[in-house]
């Protein structure tokens, strides 16, 4: 956060002084707030989730309470979305208005200790306000872009004087304006590798099973690549696996860190060898 701050302050310096950073700052602001306020009403509709309670989804639900008496947080909504392949999320402004969501695919894979490692997760995403953090994160990279632009096609189109003496000048500037906005993806995308990891941790130790979780990740990660959910890019920073196919170009830009690294971490919180999803002959044929 304090370096994507830095380089909006130096490309806000170089553009527009203070007025134009500022300026920036309060549109990128603008455009995510509704993002921030509504982004329960808004990402649940988008994937058709159906609220659930104690008769409809008993096991779900009973974990979701549960977990949330242990923590001390209000209860939050819970959710089935409709479909096999087999993922979660959490989201909602803050904890008094949060919301756990789970795929059904989900609650046909996974065993009693995994189902409540994924959701322990989820319930930390919510104790640490992770929604908060990602729309601060992208608001800040938002401005860094829309300065970027600014400036792009203000120097191509003369703005900054065509004289020999400041061409050199021109070209760094364009030069800048390319760097940056690259710059803040990857501080951004750092920022949600980092709070995966954290969640993993604070998941292990609500539920006190970190195998359970590393068991459980190396499952999704599995169907998710057999059977990828249909997922806009702009939510899928919020499952607890990348839901979108994988690739070179997807890894390297994902908001998720390598299963097999976030396995490696729980694995060190016991000393215990955790096997692969594949190697313990899991069958995901009913999918």
């Amino acid at each position: 956060m304090a370096v994507m701050t830095a380089i909006l302050v130096l490309i806000g310096r170089l553009i527009g002084g203070t007025t134009g950073m500022i300026v920036a700052l309060i549109l990128a602001g603008a455009l995510n707030f509704v993002s921030y306020w509504f982004s329960d009403r808004i990402v649940l509709s988008m994937y058709r989730a159906r609220e659930v309670g104690p008769d409809d989804a008993p096991k779900l639900y009973g974990t979701v309470k549960r977990l949330a008496a242990r923590t001390g947080l209000p209860m939050p909504k819970v959710y089935i979305i409709p479909t096999e392949s087999a993922n979660a999320f959490a989201t909602g402004r803050n904890p008094s208005h949060a919301a756990v969501a789970a795929t059904k695919g989900i609650l046909r894979i996974l065993d009693q200790d995994e189902l409540e490692a994924v959701l322990a997760h989820e319930i930390t995403h919510v104790m640490d306000r992770d929604i908060l953090v990602s729309t601060i994160a992208a608001t800040l990279a938002g401005a860094i872009t829309m300065l970027a632009v600014l400036a792009r096609w203000t120097a191509l189109l003369g703005g900054y004087g065509g004289s020999r003496d400041r061409e050199g000048g021109v070209f760094g500037l364009i030069a800048l304006t390319i760097l940056a906005p690259i710059a803040a993806l990857v501080i951004r995308l750092a920022i949600s590798r980092t709070r995966e990891y954290m969640a993993d941790s604070g998941g292990a130790k609500i539920t006190g099973k970190p195998l359970a979780l590393a068991s459980a990740l190396q499952k999704l990660e599995l169907v998710a690549a057999r059977y990828p959910l249909p997922a806009s890019r702009s939510t899928a920073h919020l499952f607890i696996v990348n839901p979108l196919r994988t690739g070179f170009m997807v890894r390297l830009f994902s908001t998720h860190p390598p299963v097999e690294k976030r396995v490696a971490k729980l694995r060190d919180m016991t000393g215990t060898q955790v096997q692969s999803a594949a190697s313990q002959g899991y069958d995901y044929a009913v999918l």
